[in-house]
């Protein structure tokens, strides 16, 4: 039995949602989600809530699925380490493998330090089904995995793990070689001490080979370039993209165009409100077109995937303390270049959750 300081390194609970307190009337708090979509088109969903209004004890693991195209959601799933405790789960992630298992990864940890938190996964074995069939819990590596772990040409995964703001090469790339049965870290990232934020950290594998890891700072987006798949990084510095200190989030679509989500223009850094889709036809050097999803402010942390069809699906959160929100907008790569909605597909504001409902501790 690990000593009461190292009570997040216990395996969690995962519950089904029958408990009172983990009703959306008990969400005084709820955001940070992610979203995967199973082959067969099932859409999932998960962020984590809590019934105080902040980010502490009381916080846990939200799953969510729909089978009709996100008219209706149903929640599957909770992840609560030891509900009145000390140990919080926070910042979800979900991922659908190549090996057609969905994997839901979150941060355990007391506290707020990336240095004491810890990635787990919850590897499903049946996404197409609403009830789903999972493997025990297991922790990964030390650290935070906010964004979504990246396929490499060499079939070789990597996750985006960081132990941010106190450590120095704090941006990770942690490998597995083996399809997930065990993982290691391949290199680091330093981001110099002076912009240390929560990293939240993507990386693009780019068309000539070299890899572009993309985190968030004090400042907004900084960059680093590695030349030998991930084994070493240059310092982090300055993106030409201009952004708040929020997580943004960018993907190679199969058009092999990058699609990123952000807020406002390009080059202007605006507040967390007016998310954007745009593309870039050159591995990030320029981008165009320019979808506004919400305009609203509050919006954040957008995360989605792109299915075999080509619809792109792109999860985000409101109000997290106030209506406490969780949204989605469904569109197509033209409706990003054109700047605006011209497929018959396309559906912003998409309610995924609703907690803004009185408390019933209220």
């Amino acid at each position: 039995m690990a000593d009461d300081d190292d009570l997040f390194l216990n395996p969690p609970n995962v519950l089904r949602p029958e408990k009172t307190l983990h009703a959306t009337t008990n969400r005084a708090f709820q955001g940070i989600p992610s979203m995967a979509v199973s082959p067969g088109g099932r859409l999932w969903a998960t962020w984590y809530a809590g019934k105080t209004p902040k980010e502490d004890e009381n916080n846990y693991v939200v799953l969510s699925t729909s089978n009709d195209d996100g008219k209706t959601w149903t929640e599957v799933l909770i992840v609560d380490p030891d509900e009145g405790g000390p140990v919080r789960a926070y910042d979800p992630e979900l991922w659908m493998a190549p090996d057609g298992k969905l994997r839901l990864s979150w941060a355990q940890a007391i506290g707020h330090e990336g240095t004491v938190a810890g990635v787990w996964f919850l590897t499903i074995t049946n996404p197409e089904d609403g009830q789903p069939r999972y493997e025990p819990a297991k922790r990964i590596t030390d650290g935070v995995m906010m964004c979504k772990p990246t396929v490499l040409s060499s079939g070789n995964w990597a996750l985006p793990a960081s132990t941010w703001r106190k450590t120095d090469n704090s941006a990770r790339m942690i490998v597995s070689k083996d399809a997930g049965a065990t993982w290691a870290l391949r290199g680091a990232c330093n981001v110099p001490e002076k912009d240390r934020a929560f990293d939240e950290h993507m990386i693009i594998e780019r068309r000539d080979g070299t890899l572009w890891l993309l985190a968030r700072t004090r400042y907004g987006i900084g960059e680093s370039v590695s030349t030998d798949s991930g084994k070493t990084w240059p310092e982090l510095s300055p993106s030409k993209i201009a952004h708040p200190s929020a997580r943004f989030f960018i993907r190679r679509l199969d058009s092999g165009k990058l699609l990123l989500v952000k807020h406002g223009p390009i080059d202007e850094r605006i507040g967390r409100s007016h998310l954007t889709a745009f593309l870039s036809d050159d591995d990030g050097q320029t981008w165009s077109g320019g979808l506004l999803l919400d305009d609203r402010s509050s919006v954040s942390y957008p995360d989605g995937q792109q299915t075999a069809d080509g619809t792109i699906r792109i999860i985000y959160d409101f109000s997290r303390t106030g209506e406490r929100h969780i949204l989605m907008a469904t569109f197509r790569e033209q409706d990003v270049a054109a700047g605006r909605i011209v497929s018959d597909e396309a559906k912003l504001k998409q309610i995924v959750s609703d907690a803004s409902g009185p408390l019933e501790t209220e």
